[in-house]
């Protein structure tokens, strides 16, 4: 495993953790519909991408003709 792959692991974990913590102690709501999904989506999308090599903006990014990091 490369150290790109721990950081997006371990920053999709953060992300995920402090809003399971935040709502556990009363500071959000995650029962409504609001802005902090797209921040849980961004931080599964994070972790996810760890395991399977698969982002979905890169995909974007590729059609665009941005070229891939070697």
């Amino acid at each position: 495993m490369t150290t790109d792959r721990i950081v997006r692991i371990v920053a999709g974990l953060m992300i995920i953790l402090s809003l399971i913590l935040a709502h556990i102690t009363g500071q959000v709501n995650l029962g409504q519909l609001s802005w902090l999904w797209l921040t849980i989506f961004v931080g599964l999308n994070l972790f996810q991408s760890g395991f399977t090599r698969f982002c979905p903006l890169e995909s974007i990014l590729e059609k665009f003709g941005v070229r891939r990091a070697s």
